[in-house]
């Protein structure tokens, strides 16, 4: 399986959100490392999963769909 790797920037244009957002409130929190994101070679740089956290937030909204709908 292939995957499709983004920098900060590029994710932010994908998912409307700012790059600080990204940083400060996703990372470690919604975003984990190893799932969501890796730092290549041991380094700083973090490279974003695409396919994983699209994955995740078609979860997301599924769910909150299905809750609604049991209500």
């Amino acid at each position: 399986m292939s995957h499709t790797y983004l920098t900060t920037q590029e994710l932010s244009e994908r998912i409307k959100y700012t790059p600080r957002t990204i940083r400060n409130e996703l990372k470690d929190s919604v975003l984990i490392e190893g799932i969501h994101y890796i730092r290549p070679f041991g380094g700083r740089k973090i490279l974003y999963v695409w396919e994983e956290i699209e994955k995740d937030m078609r979860v997301g909204v599924s769910g909150s769909i299905n809750a609604m709908a049991l209500q």
